[in-house]
């Protein structure tokens, strides 16, 4: 069992058991498209959550409502050096994963992608930082996880490159016994929280996707973010609504975190650009059990959309499948 029930155990242990296998415990040691600007009188209320629905949407392909494709706008984006998935025998459903050459992707659906995940516990605060790329339509990116540094400065642990796809997670220097030449991979359906946490970023259109079930959304008005414009709402999501709503090819990770959490709950603040995009996302993930409550709050920043987005998903004889040393990094 890779992340214990989050509905059981106490705070800080709950951060804890998130890591047996993610980022969480390398680090803490267990210590394009769019539309029109959208009316003033329509960012609040009723439309201040379709608002957040609709940005969501258009991101992850389905409408508001979660009932069939939402239509996107902007040409083509074109990548390339993605693998063919039939090149393997016994591949995954998540093998060959790929922004390809004539891949049906909406400029506005790949973007480049800053994320932050802070946590705080036992008196210690981390905070985990990725960069990378994600391909909202084909639900994969690549991400470099940068690990904090210990308490005199010092960089104990290689950044962890992490490849993300469909139902998967893979992990380049996870350390802890894993070869430095190997992959580990995840089902993140598997996972309790559904990948939200253990990886150290949250998946990117996971990010997205718990908004589609938006609620109790408060306009806040308008802000810069880096030199753009962007709206501001604040509100709550329910996880368990998100997941139903969800593509199918999400939805077990989602599910997996609906039945995980204490709550089905999370609030969140999301930033939409002057063309209803989703600019920025922050979630406050909560566990609160037996011991005091600890907070994990993730953040995804999304810019440069239209960039190309090439993943190559590791062949079966590069994933590692020996066992993982806790506690250990190489």
């Amino acid at each position: 069992m890779v992340v214990q029930q989050h509905r059981s155990g106490g705070g800080a242990r709950a951060v804890c058991a998130l890591a047996a296998m993610g980022v969480m415990a390398a680090a803490a040691g267990c210590s394009g498209g769019g539309g029109d600007r959208a009316a003033a009188d329509d960012r609040s209320g009723p439309g201040a959550v379709e608002a957040v629905r609709q940005a969501a949407a258009v991101l992850t392909g389905t409408d508001a409502e979660g009932a069939s494709p939402a239509r996107v706008t902007g040409k083509p984006a074109v990548t390339g050096g993605a693998e063919d998935p039939s090149a393997h025998a016994g591949a995954r459903p998540d093998a060959g994963t790929k922004s390809g050459a004539g891949a049906e992707s909406g400029a506005g659906t790949t973007a480049k992608v800053s994320t932050s995940m802070e946590t705080a516990a036992g008196g210690t605060r981390v905070t985990i930082r990725g960069r990378g790329t994600y391909d909202f339509r084909s639900r994969s990116g690549r991400l470099k996880v940068v690990l904090p540094q210990d308490a005199v400065g010092k960089e104990e642990h290689l950044p962890i490159t992490e490849l993300l796809a469909p139902g998967a997670l893979y992990m380049m220097n996870r350390g802890a016994g894993v070869p430095k030449d190997k992959w580990v991979r995840i089902d993140t359906t598997a996972l309790a929280d559904g990948n939200l946490v253990t990886g150290g970023a949250t998946d990117p259109v996971a990010a997205a996707e718990l908004l589609l079930g938006a609620r109790a959304v408060t306009y806040l008005g308008e802000s810069d973010l880096a030199g753009v414009t962007v709206r501001h709402y604040r509100g709550t999501t329910d996880i368990g609504r998100a997941a139903r709503q969800a593509p199918a090819a999400s939805r077990g990770a989602l599910t997996a975190a609906a039945k995980g959490f204490r709550t089905d709950t999370v609030p969140f603040d999301a930033y939409l650009d002057e063309q209803g995009r989703l600019r920025k996302v922050r979630h406050r993930f909560s566990f609160a059990n037996e011991g005091p409550a600890v907070e994990v709050v993730s953040t995804t920043l999304l810019y440069g959309f239209g960039v190309p987005v090439s993943v190559k998903i590791p062949a079966g004889r590069d994933i590692y499948t020996g066992e993982i040393r806790q506690g250990q990094q190489p």
